[in-house]
């Protein structure tokens, strides 16, 4: 069985390590962050509908079933997940390219996969906390692509921006939080597993504070663009009408 788990999760990081190779192929004249991000944006869709699915559809129901033998198919989602961040962290470390908040959350997503594998159990609110976590992330990748390409300050941009935060915010915190609640009075799930699901997302309060910050600096400058537009903040004599001949 073990032997299996290392296989696919073998199988796992090649399949991402070739998607890169063939990104950086394919865009000789980008940088490999972008090679990376592109990775980053495909495993952000795949495990967010996977992941969604078993939540939602296959099961079990991660607020009543936690510490339950792990499903196939929560086993081989694991196993995709955790070649994955085995090589994102792997390239965030060799680009020294994120802060030290990213590569806690990237560390505590391996051990917490690998705990889970090694177990056999538990994979259930492991994977609620894959897919409250991973939803956001195509929104994040598209965010910062359109940021390079010099179309990040437009109505889509806001867009993005919004539904980014409000998803944050509603999964990630919100319902982050009950399930948080729901480990920690598990009488099925490890104490090794409920610090590490706390710790996760401690580290999602942590980017909420980046979010937060980022938000109101955003605000105050769409206002200080209002304001330069409409010098007093009045309205139009004309109100929008046609003014009288």
């Amino acid at each position: 069985m073990m032997a299996s788990i290392l296989l696919q999760v073998a199988c796992s990081f090649l399949v991402w390590l070739l998607l890169y190779r063939s990104f950086g192929c394919w865009n000789k004249h980008r940088t490999p962050e972008w090679s990376c991000r592109l990775v980053t944006l495909a495993h952000g869709v795949v495990v967010t509908f996977l992941s969604g699915y078993i939540v939602l559809i296959d099961g079990p129901w991660p607020l009543t079933h936690t510490g339950y033998p792990n499903t196939t198919l929560q086993a081989g989602l694991m196993c995709l997940t955790l070649g994955y961040f085995i090589f994102d962290l792997s390239w965030c470390i060799y680009f020294n390219s994120e802060g030290i908040l990213m590569l806690l959350h990237h560390a505590l997503s391996i051990c917490g996969t690998v705990i889970v594998l090694a177990l056999g159990q538990s994979a259930t609110e492991v994977n609620a906390v894959v897919f409250v976590s991973e939803i956001t992330n195509p929104l994040l990748q598209l965010r910062w692509f359109l940021r390079d390409m010099g179309c990040y300050h437009s109505l889509v941009g806001d867009v993005v921006d919004f539904l980014f935060i409000a998803l944050f915010l509603t999964l990630r915190i919100v319902a982050g939080a009950w399930i948080v609640h729901s480990v920690a009075l598990s009488s099925r799930t490890i104490l090794t597993l409920k610090w590490g699901v706390l710790a996760m997302y401690l580290v999602s309060l942590g980017f909420l504070l980046d979010i937060l910050h980022f938000a109101r600096r955003k605000m105050l400058q769409k206002y200080c663009t209002w304001k330069s537009k409409n010098p007093g903040g009045e309205l139009p004599a004309s109100n929008g009408y046609l003014p009288a001949r």
